[in-house]
């Protein structure tokens, strides 16, 4: 939302409404340069910003990923093991 410039009577009753008018017009334009020239620089920075954050996201998913598949490996050894550990007891306690 721009602010426009806004003088006080005194000031327009001391230097003329032409010569303020044009000092309020002038403040305008650089208000609203300075304010593009922002914009432009805040999406450049922004963007750089999101394509950092999405390239730190992937990083994050392809660890995660990893570490997923080698704790489900794990996993999987230690139920073969309980399970072969099991059938070893059911089967000797078979032969009795």
């Amino acid at each position: 939302m721009p602010v426009t410039a806004k003088l006080s009577r005194k000031f327009y009753e001391q230097f003329g409404d032409d010569l303020t008018n044009e000092l309020v017009n002038w403040m305008n334009q650089v208000d609203a340069t300075y304010r593009g020239e922002f914009r432009d620089l805040f999406e450049v920075h922004f963007a750089r910003f999101d394509a950092k954050l999405e390239q730190r996201a992937a990083q994050l998913e392809s660890k995660f990923e990893t570490k997923l598949e080698q704790v489900k490996t794990e996993l999987l050894r230690w139920n073969f093991l309980i399970w072969i550990g099991t059938l070893g007891t059911v089967v000797a306690l078979m032969k009795l």
